[in-house]
């Protein structure tokens, strides 16, 4: 009993675990969240495997389009475990992604994003992500790397005037070769630091306002600490989490990885279908759903922009979804539309298929 008193006074004093202290144990969290505010601590886990592996994998990396791809294979199978290095960091990539596309949902169903700055951060996280996870694709070399950044890095000649200046400076060259791939891996090893000085501000800005809860309410009466009730829920998920992406990586590694992408670079083939991961489909179906170039850039811009914009479209007195049914189904609804769009992002690009994406994508705007 001496012991936790004495513990006390100086936990709260000491310059280090204070603010560890009143971002972990201490901070008071509404004791009837449930487990859909969970992912925000699985976000971390994805994180933290990734930068873990990542970098251990750049110990092995080669930026160098003659080698990167044997370098890339070379780890995999005479490095020691460096198959199961590969297929974490490419796993829990989609992992983190999926974990990612639950918490913004969370957040629009609940209409917890009415913190204004909170929520601002985490759509420029999830715009972060977005580039390096491209730029990670693009590392292995494979054909469907060099492909995907072929096409995604010629969407800006669709800008007018200044488009095809920014496509070589992109290139570095005046095609995809050696400065290309030496830019991408430089900002693949980056942005994931820059990525974790966003999310520790997104922290900060979430607990200068108290926490939502399912009923849409922010308020002091009803709170806890987080230690320990809330953190032995999060261990729960995270242990969960964990063990599914060991279940993948060592029995299905290669569920989420593309067939062309273990066929060495080639600009001179190109595959029958170019698509990118599953977690950028309903980007990509947006994209090629408007025939016209720009008219598609322009699209797909918009439909992270609107994310943004939700804080002005929304109406602010609104809690929850729970007690609004109206709401509630268009909430389900444009769930739907993003499952449906990534769907239609996998298949061919042609009737019914184009015809359907831009039905979809309408409504996409519409529910937004």
């Amino acid at each position: 009993m001496n012991t936790h008193t004495n513990w006390k006074p100086k936990r709260k004093k000491h310059f280090i675990l204070n603010p560890l202290s009143k971002t972990l144990t201490d901070l008071p969290i509404p004791s009837n969240i449930n487990y859909y505010w969970n992912f925000g601590s699985l976000l971390g886990l994805c994180l933290t495997i990734q930068l873990i592996t990542g970098i251990l994998l750049a110990m092995h990396y080669c930026p160098e389009i003659t080698h990167s791809f044997n370098k890339i294979t070379h780890t995999t199978r005479n490095i020691a475990s460096g198959h199961l290095l590969r297929n974490i960091h490419a796993n829990s990539a989609s992992i983190f992604f999926l974990c990612v596309y639950l918490h913004i949902s969370r957040n629009i169903y609940h209409n917890t994003w009415k913190n204004n700055t909170t929520w601002s951060i985490g759509i420029t996280i999830y715009l972060i992500m977005i580039i390096t996870a491209f730029t990670g694709y693009v590392l292995p070399w494979g054909q469907m790397s060099f492909w995907a950044a072929t096409v995604i890095t010629n969407l800006f000649s669709a800008i007018p005037y200044i488009g095809n200046p920014v496509v070589l400076w992109v290139w570095g060259s005046f095609s995809i070769s050696n400065p290309t791939l030496n830019r991408f891996y430089s900002l693949h090893y980056l942005l994931p630091f820059i990525l974790t000085s966003m999310i520790i501000l997104h922290i900060t800005a979430l607990q200068s306002e108290n926490h939502s809860n399912p009923t849409g309410t922010q308020g002091d009466i009803d709170i806890l600490p987080f230690h320990q009730y809330f953190l032995i829920k999060d261990l729960q998920t995270i242990l969960i989490s964990s063990i599914i992406i060991i279940m993948i990586t060592t029995l299905i590694p290669h569920t989420f990885t593309d067939p062309e992408n273990f066929i060495k670079a080639n600009p001179l083939v190109t595959p029958t279908h170019i698509q990118p991961e599953w977690y950028f489909l309903f980007a990509y179906s947006i994209l090629r759903s408007i025939p016209n170039k720009l008219g598609g850039i322009l699209a797909l811009i918009s439909s992270i922009i609107i994310l943004y914009l939700i804080l002005l479209l929304k109406q602010k007195y609104i809690t929850t979804s729970n007690h609004r049914p109206n709401q509630k189904l268009t909430t389900w609804l444009l769930g739907t539309t993003f499952i449906l769009l990534t769907w239609i992002g996998s298949t061919p690009a042609e009737t019914p298929f184009t015809n359907l994406s831009l039905i979809i994508t309408t409504w996409y705007f519409i529910s937004s």
